[in-house]
């Protein structure tokens, strides 16, 4: 078995960073897997499993480990306030609508965790709504490929671009939830 392989490592970095709730790891997982370097569907079944099991977990910390993990979240006092009228606002929705929020998605679960929302119910649903976030970016990601492709080909025949598109996209993505989170 060759350990130097995407093949070999590829589906290890799909779960560790699923856990973690990054869409990018399974957009990145679509593309390889048009490629012929990635299973499709085993790429998109642990991304799955992985992404139900870090939101299970971060509902436990926040329902089981408050006093331990609260001091964390002392800079993100707004965005825990977001979460948690996200999920008073959508109710059951909150669990699929977290998972494409960039920078809440880890806070909804602890929130409705503190909030006092039953686990059974949570890991109900969260099994859907991880079903449904991974299809969302896999096939998204497959079906685009080349495109995407072709924009990293861009990028690598002009490397100046890189710096510009990363600073666009984290702007937009930083002024998105501060306009979010800003008092009104």
């Amino acid at each position: 078995m060759d350990f130097s392989s995407l093949e070999t490592w590829g589906y290890l970095a799909v779960a560790f960073f699923s856990f973690g709730g990054s869409f990018f790891i399974v957009a990145a997982a679509g593309v390889f897997s048009y490629m012929g370097h990635m299973d499709f569907a085993i790429a998109m079944i642990v991304a799955m499993i992985a992404n139900f099991m870090g939101d299970n977990f971060l509902f436990y910390l926040g329902k089981y480990q408050k006093k331990e993990v609260m001091p964390y979240f002392k800079k993100h006092k707004r965005k825990l306030a977001l979460a948690t009228l996200i999920m008073r606002k959508y109710g059951v929705l909150a669990i699929f609508i977290q998972k494409f929020i960039y920078g809440v998605k880890t806070l909804v679960p602890i929130s409705m965790a503190l909030a006092k929302y039953d686990f059974k119910k949570f890991v109900f649903f969260n099994v859907f709504a991880s079903i449904i976030f991974v299809l969302t970016i896999g096939l998204s990601a497959y079906y685009a490929s080349e495109s995407i492709i072709a924009f990293f080909k861009t990028i690598q025949a002009r490397p100046w671009l890189a710096p510009l598109v990363m600073v666009a996209v984290l702007g937009t993505i930083w002024f998105t939830l501060t306009r979010m989170t800003r008092k009104k």
